[in-house]
């Protein structure tokens, strides 16, 4: 495939390509989500969870919500991390008020009754819903298609849910290390075909979320989360030629400056936890920096939210720079506090 059609007048894009702008683009991580009413409203009529990531029509509208209310300069398919290993042949359902529950895998042999290749079948309403939105988003508004980085889904996959520093998958990595990277191994396939489909079907960019690998030592987080997603980024490209790249280590902290030397992103997503300027420091100006506005000052706004935004733009506006947050969008912020973010930073930096 040839690489993907350059948009003009996209200000994210170019941001990924290496310029630096005045006035930094601005997107949120979990930007569509249960802060906004009208979200809350889609997902009532749409049953599960799963069937609202499923159903191409409600996926689009909710995708393109946060784009319609705070003019953001770019859309996040509205997904989910875990329809990977679902397309694999695992289990997967939402818990109201739980989060996500899975059949752990506990052995090789549990490894071994998921599919050999992912099921890109299953998951084209997905890839339906990426052609949707990018059709109805405004040229110079990017798309940005996801995945979960190989170790984080692993961990989901191992303990069958989120919590206490996904401890399982760690054990089994330490126990049996040869059995933990067939599964990391599978799941880099699959996570490629995906983000691939994704990419062939609209999306402009796409992200790669590895949300627990930060609690890795460094020479377990070297093998689990910077060797696999190296490995995705190059994978990709050998497809889709000039594919634009993010990758975000959430609390990589000292060992950013290894990740960004080994994996071949165009932008590294920073946790609110990190030192902008020693992030600055280890990563080549010419490639961007996306973050790292604290998601709890979002939900305080004010002159609070002001502070934080401020010191992004402050820390890291010298280079190429995505304004994002740390983390997700938490669900009990006001959305006029979006609002404010994204009126700070286009003022300020303007």
């Amino acid at each position: 495939m040839s690489e993907p059609t350059k948009r003009d007048g996209s200000r994210f894009l170019d941001t990924l390509s290496g310029k630096t702008l005045s006035v930094p683009p601005v997107w949120l991580m979990r930007q569509a989500g249960r802060y906004l009413p009208e979200y809350r409203a889609l997902r009532a009529e749409a049953g599960s969870f799963l069937d609202l990531c499923y159903n191409p029509a409600l996926a689009t509208e909710v995708t393109l919500q946060p784009i319609r209310r705070f003019d953001l300069d770019a859309a996040i398919l509205f997904s989910d991390i875990l329809v990977v290993p679902h397309a694999l042949g695992q289990e997967v359902r939402f818990v109201e008020g739980e989060g996500p529950r899975l059949d752990p895998l506990t052995s090789r042999a549990d490894f071994r009754r998921l599919r050999e290749a992912i099921d890109l079948d299953m998951l084209s309403p997905v890839y339906e819903t990426v052609s949707r939105v990018r059709a109805e988003l405004a040229p110079d508004k990017a798309l940005i298609g996801f995945c979960g980085a190989p170790y984080t889904v692993a961990t989901y996959m191992v303990a069958g849910r989120g919590g206490d520093e996904q401890a399982p998958a760690r054990l089994m990595a330490y126990l049996d290390p040869d059995g933990f990277a067939e599964l990391i191994d599978r799941l880099v396939e699959a996570s490629v075909a995906h983000l691939v489909a994704q990419l062939r079907a609209g999306a402009d960019a796409v992200q790669i979320f590895d949300s627990w690998a930060g609690d890795l030592p460094p020479a377990e987080f070297a093998r689990w989360s910077t060797a696999p997603i190296k490995a995705l980024c190059e994978k990709v490209r050998e497809q889709v030629p000039g594919a634009k790249i993010l990758a975000f280590a959430r609390g990589a902290g000292a060992k950013l400056g290894g990740f960004a030397s080994a994996v071949p992103a165009d932008a590294f997503g920073l946790a609110t936890s990190e030192n902008l300027a020693a992030a600055r420091s280890v990563v080549p100006y010419d490639i961007a920096l996306q973050g790292a506005v604290d998601p709890i000052a979002l939900v305080a706004g004010g002159a609070a939210l002001d502070r934080a935004v401020d010191l992004v733009l402050e820390a890291l506006g010298g280079a190429p720079l995505i304004v994002n947050l740390g983390h997700g969008v938490r669900q009990q912020t006001p959305p006029e506090h979006v609002a404010q973010l994204v009126a700070r930073v286009r003022r300020r930096a303007g």
